[in-house]
């Protein structure tokens, strides 16, 4: 059903839910602070890039089984992040991959940043290395570039299955720093025991807003918040409403114009 269709309401309800959203990115773009809530899995990011750094040895940044969607946009906003960093301190970057057509936006994001670091001689395409399409052969893969390497910090970000606990755990053997996040809810529990960080749903999209701070994603993920807490407040209100229609049903109400007017002074007439 196309927006021609829609009620008042719903127009009213779609502008309450996009402006927001709009107000916040303009006032990004003019370049008025945003907060965002800190987030210990995103601030240990820097953390664990100098810790690599410190021990002299590779950083390793995974995308999983992410194939080309908007989970993969949210991953590369953290890589470019850890890419710039990495090349600032000089430290190796390996990026495994799974997804060929990933593998390729991956490659560029990582050059772009090598690039802003004034380190583009540094990079080396050989460090974006592809691994394997079937999923275990890949995580075989991960395992023994783990232990060849002596990865000193591990970023697993995007999209697991049943792979993700013989990745994390690689990491752990080489005693590595890990920071995971995964839209995947039946793979957190996996790296909540192995990984030292992890982000939970829809903290992976905010990382990459709090990392870049980009005014787009950061007007964005501030305007989503209020239209969230604005679906909560009408949930509320549902559930009361629905409550009172049992309770008193021959004063119900069908809907909230209903409830606006509503003669409320009625119920307290002829009380003393």
């Amino acid at each position: 059903m196309g927006v021609e269709h829609s009620t008042p309401g719903i127009l009213l309800l779609l502008l309450g839910f996009l402006g927001p959203v709009v107000f916040l990115i303009r006032r990004a773009c003019r370049g008025e602070e945003i907060y965002v809530k800190r987030i210990a899995g995103v601030d240990a990011v820097n953390e664990a890039i100098g810790r690599s750094a410190e021990l002299g040895k590779p950083v390793s940044f995974t995308t999983g089984l992410t194939s080309v969607s908007p989970v993969l946009y949210a991953c590369l906003g953290v890589l470019s992040h850890v890419a710039y960093r990495a090349a600032r301190f000089r430290s190796k970057l390996i990026v495994p991959q799974y997804n060929p057509e990933a593998m390729a936006i991956v490659e560029d994001v990582v050059r772009d940043s090598y690039r802003d670091a004034r380190r583009i001689s540094a990079f080396d395409p050989q460090s974006i290395v592809f691994l394997s399409e079937s999923q275990f052969a890949f995580a075989s893969g991960y395992m023994g570039l783990m232990h060849r390497e002596k990865v000193g910090s591990a970023f697993l970000f995007g999209y697991f299955a049943a792979e993700s606990l013989i990745l994390a755990e690689a990491g752990q053997q080489v005693g590595a720093l890990q920071v995971a996040a995964s839209v995947s809810p039946e793979q957190v529990p996996f790296f909540i025991c192995t990984a030292d960080y992890t982000l939970i749903g829809e903290e992976l999209y905010a990382s990459s807003a709090y990392l870049s701070r980009e005014p787009i994603q950061l007007g964005s993920l501030a305007g989503q918040d209020i239209a969230k807490l604005l679906f909560v407040l009408l949930i509320v209100v549902g559930s009361l409403i629905a409550t009172w229609n049992s309770i008193f049903p021959e004063a119900a109400f069908s809907n909230l114009g209903t409830l606006i007017r509503y003669p409320w002074s009625s119920l307290w007439e002829g009380v003393p």
